[in-house]
Order: C-alpha cells, then sequence, then structure tokens
C-alpha cells in the first residue's frame, strides 16, 4: 500500500502530525509499536503522572489542610488501588480518544515494530508482517529512560517512571536518583502520601537547566512535604534484593560516601532517543554523536523525504514540543511555510506549588552580555494567594535594560502551568514589561502576579508590595 505520508510512533508528536497531514489532504498512516496509541505522554509519562499528581494532592490537601477551611475529617486512609485504577481509567479514556481521532481523520493504523528498509519503505512487525510504501516519512519514535549498567534497573525494585506509576503499595522509603522534572514530580506524589523521599542530584540544584530562584523555591517547598536532598552527590551503585534496595554515592569535592537503604530506587537522570531497529543505516539517515536523528531546519533528516520530531531530534524532551514539530513537518510537506519559536517553548514541572518557565533564565542573559532588568512578585501578597492558602512561589519577569522587551519569564506557585501561557503570548508578539503592566488583569486571580511582577521591572512601580 502506498501512502503520501507514513509516521512511525503515535505519542504527541507523532499522532498530531498524523492528524494534521490529514486535514491536509494527504493518504496518511501510523504505525505504533504498542496496542494502545499515545506513546510515552499518554501510556506512561505526562497524562498518568499529573492523575496521581492531582490524586495525591487532594489527599495531601484532606490530611494537612482542609481543618484550615473548615473541613474536619475522620478516618482518613489511603486507598492505593483504587488511586491506580482511577489513573489507569484516565489514560485509557484519553488513548480511546486518540483511536476515535485516527478514525475521523481516516488515517491507517498498523500495529507492530516499524523499520525502515529504505527511504521510501517501512515494515511492520506485529502479528502478521507487513511492506508499507510513502513519498514521505516521519519518525516519531519517542525516548526511554536513561538507564546506567551500575544501576541495576530490575524493573522490580530499581525502577524507571514507567514502574514507579504502577506501585499498588505506598513504599515506606524511596531513593531518587535526578531532581529533574520527572525525579520531583513523583517524589512529591510519594511524599505527599508519607512515603520518605530522599533525592539525589549530581547538580548543585533542583531543575537545574531553570533560573536558579525556581529551584531554590521549589526545594524550600519540597522540603517542607519532608523530601531530603543530597545535592552534589555521583551514585555509584545500586543494588537490590527481594524488598529492598541499596544506593552507594560519593560526595563530588569531599568524596563523602552516602548509604541509602530504601524500598524502591526511583531512576530518574534523563531520557535517551529511541532508535533501536528503526532501521536508520539502511535509509541512509544520519545520527549525531548523543545518539540523536540529525536534522535540518525544516526537520528533514540527510534523507530529504524523511523527517524527524519530538525527542529523537535535539531540543528539550517536550510533548508539545513535539506536537508542534508534527504540526510544522505536516504544513512543510504541504509547501506551506509554518514556523517555531524553539525560544518561545514553555517548560514546567507538576509539583505543586507548579513551576513555569519561558525564554532566557538569568543566568543566560548575564552571559551574553545583555543589559536587562527584573522585575519580581510573591503570590503572598496576592488576594487570590491568601483567600485559597496558596501563598509559596513568585513571578520573576526579566526585561531588556534599554527596550524594555520581555526576555524571559519564570514562576512558581499555583496555576503556574496554566499561566505561563500569558507570558508566551506576550513574548511571542515582543511585548515590553509595560505593554503586560498595562495590560488588565481580573482581581481577584493568580494572573495579578505577572503583571505586577512587570510592573515591579518598570521603573520599580508594583502596587501591592
Amino acid at each position: 500500500m502506498v501512502y503520501d505520508t507514513i509516521v512511525i510512533g503515535s505519542g504527541p508528536g507523532g499522532y498530531v502530525a498524523a492528524i494534521r497531514c490529514a486535514q491536509l489532504g494527504m493518504k496518511t498512516a501510523i504505525i505504533e509499536r504498542y496496542n494502545t496509541l499515545g506513546g510515552t505522554c499518554l501510556n506512561v509519562g505526562c497524562i498518568p503522572s499529573k492523575a496521581l499528581l492531582d490524586s495525591s494532592e487532594h489527599y495531601h490537601n484532606a490530611e494537612k489542610n482542609f481543618t484550615n477551611h473548615g473541613i474536619d475529617l475522620s478516618g482518613l486512609k489511603l486507598n492505593m488501588p483504587q488511586m491506580i485504577a482511577r489513573k489507569n481509567k484516565v489514560v485509557a479514556d484519553i488513548c480511546k480518544g486518540v483511536e476515535f481521532l485516527m478514525k475521523k481523520n481516516k488515517i491507517d493504523v498498523h500495529v507492530g515494530h516499524g523499520t525502515l528498509t529504505s527511504a521510501t519503505t517501512v515494515e511492520v512487525v506485529g502479528e502478521k508482517t507487513v511492506s508499507l510504501e510513502a513519498k514521505n516519512i516521519i519518525l516519531a519514535t519517542g525516548s526511554k529512560p536513561i538507564t546506567p549498567a551500575s544501576f541495576n534497573y530490575d524493573k522490580k525494585r530499581i525502577i524507571t517512571s514507567t514502574e514507579a506509576l504502577d506501585i499498588a503499595k505506598l513504599p515506606k522509603r524511596m531513593s531518587i536518583i535526578g531532581a529533574g522534572v520527572i525525579g520531583l514530580e513523583l517524589g512529591s506524589v510519594f511524599a505527599r502520601l508519607g512515603t520518605q523521599v530522599e533525592v539525589i542530584e549530581y547538580a548543585g540544584s533542583a531543575i537545574a537547566g531553570m533560573d536558579k530562584d525556581l529551584g531554590k523555591e521549589l526545594t524550600r517547598s519540597l522540603k517542607k512535604l519532608g523530601m531530603k536532598f543530597h545535592f552534589n552527590y555521583m551514585v555509584k551503585e545500586v543494588t537490590a534484593t527481594a524488598r529492598k534496595t541499596k544506593l552507594v554515592a560519593e560526595h563530588k569535592d569531599s568524596k563523602e560516601a552516602l548509604v541509602i537503604d530504601a524500598d524502591y530506587c526511583l531512576v530518574a537522570i534523563g531520557r535517551r532517543p529511541y532508535t533501536d531497529n528503526l532501521g536508520l543505516d539502511k535509509a541512509g539517515v544520519k545520527m549525531d554523536e548523543r545518539g540523536r536523528i540529525e536534522v535540518n531546519e525544516h526537520l528533514q533528516t540527510s534523507v530529504p523525504n524523511i523527517y524527524a520530531i519530538g525527542d529523537v531530534v535535539k531540543g528539550a524532551m517536550l510533548a508539545h514540543k513535539a506536537e508542534e514539530e508534527g504540526v510544522f513537518v505536516a504544513e512543510t510537506l504541504a509547501g506551506q511555510k509554518p514556523h517555531i519559536h524553539y525560544h518561545l517553548i514553555p517548560g514546567v514541572v507538576y509539583t505543586w506549588p507548579e513551576v513555569a518557565a519561558v525564554g532566557l533564565t538569568e543566568k543566560e542573559v548575564q552571559e551574553a552580555g545583555t543589559p536587562y532588568k527584573v522585575g519580581k512578585f510573591p503570590f503572598r501578597a496576592l488576594g487570590r494567594a491568601k483567600a485559597s492558602g496558596d501563598l509559596e512561589g513568585m513571578v520573576k519577569i526579566i526585561a531588556h535594560k534599554e527596550t524594555d522587551e520581555v526576555l524571559g519569564v519564570h514562576m512558581i506557585g499555583a496555576r503556574c502551568a496554566d499561566i505561563i501561557a500569558e507570558a508566551v503570548t506576550a513574548m511571542e508578539y515582543r511585548a515590553s514589561a509595560e505593554d503586560i503592566a498595562r495590560m488588565s488583569h481580573a482581581h481577584p486571580t493568580f494572573t495579578e502576579a505577572v503583571k505586577e511582577a512587570a510592573m515591579a521591572a518598570t521603573e520599580n512601580r508594583a502596587i501591592h508590595m
């Protein structure tokens, strides 16, 4: 069967690319090696982790905060199997939604492992083996967790985020390697429910790739949950018995030894592009030294009719980045002139408080030698935050000192995952801090912190601070 476009991988990048191709009149097929569509994000990533984050936050509030609101509970208990069952239903419902979208857009779905056999043909090995042909191919196979051999990953006690999402009996202790997004999100889930969580991180701070003020604030907040942090430690080895794990680490400067015994050890040190058995060599597709597929500014590989998007190419491993790239490639194939501002793709950490950012960090602005100014505003000065009890956090706006153009927005607090879209919109249109300061924001809302931070960056004229 000959298609206009074949997409390999049905995660957010792949299925969005397939839908956009179909919308633009292309005969499209999508290949998925698992029995459910949606890739890592929908099945074992973004969606299930957010379901557990929300459930654990409800439990935490019921246990710790409801009495402040005049809600007295007795007999509160955790039903971990029900929490997991709810998470599974959320995942199943959304995956079925993607199946519906494939049917609605008349996209052929082929289940099995897709391998390039040439620049225009793909072999799909599933219940039966089929060969497909296409004018253009989009590679969207995503990523897998990095699991060094010395960590002895066994999927039972030494686990990744995939297995952590299905723990049905609350562990007493958990060690987590990595203070990045995945480690802190899942760590906060278990800490809220009562697990003793210890985080080991090679860098000197949490979420080290984000603005330093965010990492500092988030660490302070997570410590209130009882989470312990060990920064500047290198993990040497992790071993497991039938019921326990043992982690051995060493401080990278003092060489001080650290040994942590726990029920589980969660490995969350990042992800690698998943290109196993993809047949890149047979098609002539080049890779870089980090195992990513090389692409040009059009997301075109070294083979002109083969494109790659999402986690298999350079850039942040984010579902919404992959979606943007999927649309970009589809519209490029249709002869349109799409664009992506990679600089303006937001990053979010779904802990509570939430963390979100877009644009340059203060360190990046400093290193570029750009003259800048900063405006900050704390959530605790907001009427809405006082009413809800969500006092932690702040908004930080970095603007050019001479032109006032907003260069970066960094925030931590309630609903920041949603609020960051305001900053993205403003920066897409190259707004100044004064532009944001002069926009009317409804009162009382959390978004007023953005307005006030912009005012603080504009002649230091925040009103409520």
